[in-house]
């Protein structure tokens, strides 16, 4: 009975709600005691709701505030400033894709940066005394930070200026850290795209008062040297022996002195850097700092505020991606590197790429390759990937002992790889394995595959050669053209001598984060007592 009743009950509020709706002012003349309408929200619930609204729009508010002011501070140019090639951000996902970025320092004495020095140093965009080339893998597991040393020398493509749009030639052969100021930095990512076969993605400018501002975001980077140094003569850097906290002039003196450790060289300059950020990444690991929401953005604002970057990566949601994926790196996954070089052969006081160490790490940084031994790229054996397996491309079978003296068959290495100096390490091994009268050559159209063409009665020494690298015996062909044989090298061998791997040249890594290192050691010119 109880049970009707409330069905009954539910029965009669239903038709009374209806009839309320289709008939509201006989509702309304009918309203009594039992048909009370329904009352207003309580004073407290309005009260607290509408607080909550205005924290709510309140919060929006600032956010929005907050994402105005970084991106107002941004200062953007050009990515890539080579003539001829797109100068926007590439088609990247900054979340998940392998990222290149490209940290240059400027030694600029324009604007803030003039109690540094005079225009007569260094005006305009400057000269790029330190670049690194940041490699962060698409597993979030390891970052390779390369060093180029200020004065290598390397082709400089020609280069529209983002501020002017004024063409500049094209350069044989010049000063790597030159091309910053010939045409921005956009001429820098081009020249050092050039020059690794790499495409860099976005890149960071800073200046003497961005490192400053930068190291007093982070609260110091710790620091320590094996005696007490006064560099008098060059950027003042004044240090006890031992361990020493560096921010803001400290700091920027430690990242500009040339000749205070090591044997003064620009190597040991480059070491002191790599010491330098190995450190800083502790400290931004160790103090959570990635996790740390306000300290994050005081890490935005300074970035933003003084550095130039490209604008692709001119907007917070990148920035924090960004953010979010290199707290993921653990210490060991962080290797520094620097790129292979030996005394240019026009001026023993500037360098050049050595060959064939140069191509290989470019070749092995193209294909993601694993230098620490962390996260999921596989690991290689003596610095050498496996090779392919694939039947349809089986090396060509091992020679049998030849009919002919290879010493005078002409075989040419015709570099299409897009790699300079990568057919360097070929000749040599043709040259080991007697073939003695080969030589190399590069084209300016770059090739996808390896092929070995022949003219007439060469099959024979083609064959040879193709097992040589292990090159698959698909690659011969026929070329009635020429006489002898063209190893022409193609983006598919790009690095060693067989025919299938990565090679990665051996000890390239100098540090991983995660070394304990040691106190740098000051140079003996530059002792206090």
């Amino acid at each position: 009975m109880g049970r009707r009743r409330a069905e009954s009950g539910a029965g009669r509020g239903a038709s009374s709600s209806k009839a309320a709706a289709a008939t509201p002012a006989a509702a309304a003349v009918s309203n009594g005691r039992h048909f009370r309408t329904k009352r207003g929200a309580p004073l407290w619930l309005k009260i607290t709701a509408s607080a909550t609204a205005v924290a709510l729009l309140a919060g929006a508010g600032v956010v929005a505030l907050l994402v105005w002011r970084l991106q107002s501070n941004v200062t953007v140019s050009d990515l890539n400033a080579a003539v001829g090639e797109a100068t926007g951000a590439p088609l990247v996902n900054d979340s998940t894709d392998p990222l290149q970025i490209l940290i240059l320092g400027t030694d600029t004495r324009d604007g803030a940066n003039s109690e540094y020095g005079t225009e007569e140093d260094s005006a305009g965009a400057g000269q790029s005394d330190v670049m690194l080339l940041m490699n962060l893998s698409a597993d979030n597991k390891r970052v390779t930070v390369t060093s180029f040393p200020r004065d290598m020398m390397a082709p400089i493509p020609s280069c529209r200026d983002s501020k002017t749009g004024e063409v500049k030639p094209a350069l044989a052969m010049a000063q790597l850290n030159s091309a910053l100021q010939m045409a921005g930095p956009g001429c820098t990512v081009a020249a050092i795209n050039a020059l690794t076969g790499l495409h860099i993605d976005h890149f960071m400018l800073a200046d003497f008062t961005a490192v400053k501002e930068l190291s007093n975001a982070l609260g110091g980077v710790e620091v320590c040297v094996d005696h007490s140094m006064d560099d008098f003569d060059g950027s003042h850097l004044v240090l006890p022996a031992g361990k020493s906290l560096v921010q803001g002039e400290q700091a920027l003196a430690f990242l500009r002195t040339r000749h205070s450790f090591g044997d003064a060289s620009d190597l040991a300059r480059i070491q002191a850097q790599q010491y330098f950020l190995g450190s800083m990444v502790r400290k931004i690991k160790s103090d959570d700092t990635l996790n740390n929401i306000p300290k994050v953005y005081g890490i935005a604002e300074t970035i933003t505020k003084n550095l130039t970057i490209d604008s692709g990566l001119a907007n917070i949601p990148s920035m924090v991606a960004l953010a979010g994926r290199l707290n993921k790196v653990d210490l060991a996954g962080v290797a520094f590197i620097t790129a292979p070089y030996e005394p240019y052969v026009g001026d023993e006081n500037r360098v050049q790429l050595k060959e064939p160490e140069a191509a290989q790490l470019f070749a092995a940084m193209r294909d993601d390759a694993n230098f620490t031994g962390t996260g999921t790229a596989p690991a290689t054996d003596a610095g050498t990937s496996a090779p392919s397996t694939d039947a349809a491309t089986a090396p060509a079978a091992p020679p049998a002992a030849p009919t002919y003296n290879k010493a005078i068959q002409p075989v040419v290495a015709v570099n299409a790889t897009g790699v300079v100096g990568r057919a360097v390490e070929i000749v040599n091994a043709l040259a080991g394995a007697g073939f003695t009268n080969s030589y190399q050559t590069s084209v300016a159209q770059t090739a996808s595959v390896t092929t070995v063409a022949y003219g007439a009665d060469f099959a024979d020494v083609a064959g040879d050669v193709a097992a040589l690298f292990g090159i698959p015996a698909t690659s011969l062909v026929s070329d009635p053209t020429i006489s002898g044989v063209q190893l022409r090298l193609g983006a598919d061998f790009v690095s060693g001598t067989t025919y299938g791997t990565v090679v990665i040249p051996p000890d390239i890594v100098a540090s991983t984060a995660d070394d304990a290192q040691s106190c740098l050691t000051v140079n003996k010119g530059y002792y206090t007592y």
